[in-house]
């Protein structure tokens, strides 16, 4: 499943969608400014890695998430990454100060 989050456009996919309202394939070109093919592509994607369903309204494909707990998760990593650069900086700044000491003294 993580592999079917590895790209640009499926994130911004699963940004604009919700478990609880279904959004139309055309909606998502428009909101997306992408062609019809390669959305078709990376929300089949999805689909088979369980994130999102669809369902049929006539000519309208209409797309939602099945999993809407994925946005806590990206949260989740935003959270992770941004403590983890945190903390390299800090280290980053004790090993440049002892330097800048030095050449002061």
């Amino acid at each position: 499943m993580v592999k079917a989050l590895a790209h640009p456009l499926r994130l911004a996919i699963i940004d604009l969608l919700s478990a609880d309202e279904e959004r139309c394939v055309c909606e998502l070109v428009d909101a997306l400014d992408c062609d019809q093919p390669s959305l078709s592509k990376h929300l089949a994607i999805l689909k088979n890695a369980g994130v999102i369903t669809s369902s049929r309204d006539g000519t309208r494909m209409l797309y939602r998430l099945c999993t809407p707990c994925i946005k806590n998760f990206f949260d989740c990593i935003d959270r992770v990454l941004r403590t983890d650069l945190k903390i390299k900086e800090q280290e980053l700044a004790a090993l440049v100060m002892p330097e800048n000491e030095a050449e002061n003294n």
